[in-house]
């Protein structure tokens, strides 16, 4: 094993163990919040139980504007409110609250489509039985969506998985900064394709876990 590859390994578990902790918090809000904003989205479209195109309009609006920034952009505007929060606007706990930001209105569109694809027969066939809204969003939509959703949360984990490489640009931490610090700066060519070949096989797990999970779920 390469000299300067062994000199870094210690800071290669931190720096991974970083990326995946901006990974997980990102994800989690997007989940937590970004899910139900989805189906919040899909109900106030068009045809649906919540109808109202007025508030629809507003809601696709704003998620949309978060979407439009770019990433880098995104990270520094939120500079003072990420520092009035954790105190800080460095490390991997800083670094995931722009993260978050991007990931909940890019997971709730992923959501609202997903929900778009479930037949309109099988809502109609719950709502004609008497469930109400609420369980027609948990026993019916996430239900017969469930599959697409795993594929959506998949998609956008290997997308902050490079949006977490850049936060580690500018002070987050984790293979980003470790493969500009060591490989840019310091021309360690092997310790950049080191961190490469690492981002490499994170994003080769996650989308063959996410495939599996969701062949295993979809009842089609």
């Amino acid at each position: 094993m390469p000299e300067d590859i062994v000199t870094i390994l210690p800071e290669l578990w931190i720096a991974l163990g970083q990326t995946l902790l901006m990974l997980a918090i990102g994800l989690g809000s997007a989940v937590l919040v970004g899910g139900p904003l989805g189906v919040w989205l899909f109900l106030l479209g068009p045809g649906q139980s919540l109808d109202n195109r007025a508030l629809f309009a507003v809601v696709g609006w704003f998620v949309n504007l978060v979407r439009s920034f770019p990433f880098i952009i995104l990270l520094v505007a939120l500079v003072p409110f990420t520092r009035a929060l954790t105190g800080t606007s460095i490390g991997p706990v800083a670094a995931a609250v722009p993260l978050s930001f991007a990931a909940i209105p890019y997971f709730a569109r992923l959501v609202e489509q997903n929900l778009r694809d479930v037949p309109r027969g099988v809502i109609e066939a719950a709502q004609a039985m008497g469930a109400s809204d609420l369980q027609i969003v948990m026993r019916v939509l996430l239900v017969e969506a469930r599959s697409g959703l795993v594929l959506a949360l998949t998609v956008l984990a290997i997308s902050f998985l490079s949006y977490s490489a850049v936060a580690g640009v500018v002070g987050g931490g984790g293979i980003g900064d470790l493969a500009i610090r060591y490989g840019y700066y310091r021309f360690q060519t092997d310790v950049m394709v080191l961190t490469v070949a690492i981002l490499v096989v994170l994003v080769q797990a996650l989308q063959w876990g996410g495939n599996a999970i969701a062949r295993r779920i979809d009842k089609r």
